[in-house]
């Protein structure tokens, strides 16, 4: 089995020309080569099944910030739940799957011989996952700044061509908002349970507030899970809302 030092020496050529594409050349190609490889790959190819998952969790914190200091600077004049929408218009899978096909990093990917027949390099959740772990590659080679540099590169465009579209309320930030304006406070979301293998995980989580348990959600990531968490929770808001405004 490989290390990734090893294979990012076999794949130097391909990385290089990521780099072009990026317009960022990395001191440290290990973490480029890192951010490529997928749970799958690397269960199955890697020494101690390494892969991009905990680049992945820096770079979904980074991209947060990244954009929510955009947003504040854009819109300095907006209330918080309009720039909690518009981050959520902007910080999501769908977008992060379309900068990824942009920059053609499903070309780049490694992924497990089951990832591979099932078309893994065109799924929306593992390019918008690796187009994390590149957000946390990059953040880890060179720091905030030339960060937020490439992020406001890839997301000042759409700010240009969807400023209506942006506005879009998932049920994360639907529910959030409903509580803060009530309570000024947010809800928290905690994983449950984990399940499966490491190329094919379900994940159960669920969203609380004030002690209570305000619904769950299963996905195959826990992004997805915390939104059916959110989703759940709204449906059933007739059933938790009046008690929670009885413990006020």
């Amino acid at each position: 089995m490989d290390t990734i030092p090893q294979l990012a020496q076999k794949n130097n050529n391909k990385l290089r020309e990521l780099e072009v594409l990026l317009g960022h050349k990395f001191s440290d190609v290990n973490l480029l080569q890192q951010a490529l490889i997928h749970s799958s790959y690397g269960f199955e190819q890697l020494e101690g099944s390494q892969n991009n998952e905990t680049l992945e969790f820096i770079g979904d914190a980074v991209l947060d910030l990244a954009v929510s200091d955009m947003l504040f600077h854009l819109f300095s004049r907006s209330r918080e739940g309009e720039l909690t929408k518009m981050r959520a218009g902007l910080v999501n899978e769908s977008t992060l799957a379309r900068m990824a096909k942009n920059i053609n990093l499903g070309g780049f990917l490694m992924l497990g011989k089951g990832e591979e027949a099932s078309h893994g390099r065109k799924k929306a959740s593992i390019l918008s996952s690796t187009f994390e772990a590149l957000i946390g590659a990059m953040y880890l080679d060179s720091g905030y700044e030339s960060t937020l540099k490439f992020i406001n590169s890839q997301f000042k465009p759409l700010l240009a061509d969807r400023m209506e579209g942006i506005f879009v309320e998932d049920p994360k930030s639907l529910l959030q908002e409903r509580l803060q304006e009530q309570f000024n406070r947010a809800p928290t979301y905690h994983l449950n349970d984990e399940q499966g293998p490491d190329h094919a995980k379900q994940f159960t989580v669920s969203v609380r507030f004030l002690e209570k348990t305000l619904g769950t959600g299963i996905g195959s990531s826990k992004k997805i899970a915390e939104q059916q968490a959110a989703e759940n929770a709204l449906e059933n808001i007739d059933s938790w809302w009046d008690g929670l405004l009885g413990n006020e």
